[in-house]
This record gives C-alpha cells, sequence and structure tokens, in this order.
C-alpha cells in the first residue's frame, strides 16, 4: 500500500468512527417499549474494531514518515513539521495585514484616525514568499506520498 493510500484510508477510517459514534450516541436511550434502531453495544463494538485498526495504520504511517526522505536530509516527518510552521507563518502574516489595511471612514476631522503599524506591503510580500515555498513543499510531500510504499 502506497503512503497516499494509507493517508486515504486513515481519513476514511476516522469518518466512519464518527459515524458510528454519532449513531451510537443517538441509540443509547429511547423510549421504555421501544426497540433501538440499530444496537448501541454491536456499533461501539465496530468503533472499538476501528479504533484498534486506525492505531496499527497510524504506527505505520509514522514509521514511514520517520524512513522516508523528502528530499536529502529531511525526513517526512520534518518535511510536516516544515509544512505547519509555514501555514502558521502565511496565517499570521496574513492577517496582521489584512487588519493594518482595514480602512475606516471617518465623517469628521475630529474622529479618531488609525494608521497602520506595519508594513503592509513588505508583509505582504513575505506572506506571498511563504506560500510559495509551502506551495512548493507540499507538492513534494505529495509526490513523496504516492511514491513511498507503507512500511510494516
Amino acid at each position: 500500500m502506497l503512503l497516499a493510500e494509507a493517508l486515504a484510508h486513515r481519513a476514511d477510517l476516522n469518518a466512519r468512527m464518527s459515524q458510528l459514534a454519532a449513531r451510537a450516541v443517538s441509540n443509547a436511550r429511547l423510549q421504555e417499549g421501544d426497540a433501538p434502531v440499530e444496537d448501541p453495544a454491536a456499533l461501539l463494538d465496530q468503533h472499538l474494531r476501528l479504533a484498534d485498526e486506525l492505531a496499527e495504520l497510524i504506527t505505520r504511517i509514522n514509521v514511514t514518515n520517520i524512513g522516508v526522505q523528502v528530499q536529502p536530509g529531511l525526513t517526512m516527518t520534518a518535511a510536516l513539521a516544515r509544512r505547519d510552521r509555514l501555514r502558521t507563518l502565511h496565517r499570521v502574516r496574513t492577517a496582521v495585514a489584512d487588519a493594518a489595511s482595514q480602512r475606516q471612514d471617518r465623517f469628521t476631522r475630529s474622529e479618531i484616525k488609525f494608521i497602520p503599524a506595519v508594513d503592509v506591503g513588505g508583509l505582504r510580500s513575505a506572506a506571498d514568499d511563504v506560500a510559495r515555498e509551502l506551495r512548493e513543499l507540499d507538492t513534494r510531500i505529495q509526490e513523496v506520498n504516492w511514491t513511498s510504499e507503507l512500511q510494516q
């Protein structure tokens, strides 16, 4: 199984577990004399089996991520951490630039005037640079996901 397939399977298992949990909760209590639409105990058993499968899959994904190289000297684990860092940097720089560039209409000269406390253009340029680096790294991560076999 390829790493990308394992990641898709992990997402599917998480979704199925959420659905099973919601169904178990909705059938956990009923009016006296009624029968549940689904057996909550059976749903919890299915949920447990999927949780065990998910734990094993996540372990294999993590072992693979430690061993696979996205580029020389950069493991998948380190690349994922770098990607998270870049996402945070981009989000914050964009948010600060957006906040600084909000226009506020003044109706009279006596109203308070707000001015940017940061270089908006410089922040936007920095955010663009981070976004480019993020796209390039994410593309490389996806490429490796589709070419790397999942470890046992």
